[in-house]
């Protein structure tokens, strides 16, 4: 008969394992969720860097005299820019970009991230840099 209350308290002894190792489980799940998001917004960050290259380009094209863009092509809270970027990265900065002379630009993303309150805020740093000079055939 002492043999049965041994068994009982082996069962006990091993759910309570079991629910220690499934309480594990459940936080690694939830920080691989974190981090497949940051992941994600890394990769929007990219994409909206790239698209802030492609505007300043696009800038310098314009100019017909390879004339280096001004950072408003990108920076300002009421540019297209930020407007089609903020969906994505909320609390995105709106003016992420730095003229460092000699058409060279330093984009710095940086935007809010509730997931990791208490953590710095995630940023991502680009060096742009564009030819400048003049333009067209020579005669």
């Amino acid at each position: 008969m002492s043999s049965r209350g041994f068994t009982l308290i082996e069962a006990l002894v091993a759910l309570l394992v079991l629910s220690i190792g499934l309480l594990g489980i459940a936080a690694m799940q939830l920080k691989s969720l974190q981090g497949a998001h940051a992941a994600y917004q890394r990769s929007i960050a990219s994409l909206a860097a790239q698209d802030a290259q492609e505007r300043l380009w696009a800038g310098l094209a314009e100019s017909g005299s390879l004339t280096c863009p001004a950072e408003g092509e990108v920076n300002g809270p009421a540019g297209t820019w930020h407007a089609q970027w903020e969906t994505f990265l909320p609390g995105l900065d709106p003016a992420p970009l730095e003229s460092s002379g000699e058409c060279e630009f330093d984009l710095t993303l940086t935007w809010e991230d509730e997931r990791f309150a208490g953590e710095a805020a995630p940023a991502l740093t680009y060096t742009i840099r564009l030819p400048e000079g003049a333009g067209g055939a020579e005669e």
